[in-house]
């Protein structure tokens, strides 16, 4: 099954430290939404983690990952679904064209506030996607105002 990921598990050894195994990992876009640090934190008041709100315009780099069943409970505890994050089936697009239906998690509105900012160890799992991120992402994601 496939996984979208615009977040912390972008990076390779965040999926491989929670135990998520996967068979593919490819660059891909999310249509229709933009990449907000809005889901709030239980750990630290402030921190803002990733999350994609609806914009027709908005664009969402990510990760389109294969992975098993076992794979998708796992990331359904770390992602503290359904309490946390709800998770839907999205269309996401891959470079060569071709749409996937991916399984996407998403913030439960209750648990977004506007202020937040990530910190910049969470906002590194990101920035170390730089192999499947165009230069104009990347720059984005540079930019983004930490918490600290």
């Amino acid at each position: 099954m496939k996984y979208f990921a615009y977040g912390s598990n972008m990076n390779i050894k965040r999926m491989e430290a929670r135990g998520i195994t996967f068979s593919n990992r490819l660059k891909a876009c999310l249509f229709g939404y933009n990449l907000k640090f809005n889901k709030t934190s239980t750990q630290l008041t402030g921190q803002g983690y990733a999350n994609i709100v609806r914009e027709d315009s908005g664009l969402v780099e990510g990760v389109l990952y294969e992975i098993t069943k076992e794979g998708l409970e796992n990331l359904d505890k770390y992602e503290q679904y359904p309490f946390e994050y709800d998770r839907r089936l999205f269309s996401v697009r891959l470079t060569d064209g071709i749409d996937h239906m991916a399984h996407v998690y998403i913030a439960q509105a209750h648990k977004t506030a506007d202020t937040l900012k990530p910190t910049r160890n969470y906002l590194s799992h990101l920035l170390r996607a730089q192999d499947l991120l165009s230069g104009d992402y990347m720059l984005k994601l540079s930019a983004q105002k930490t918490i600290d």
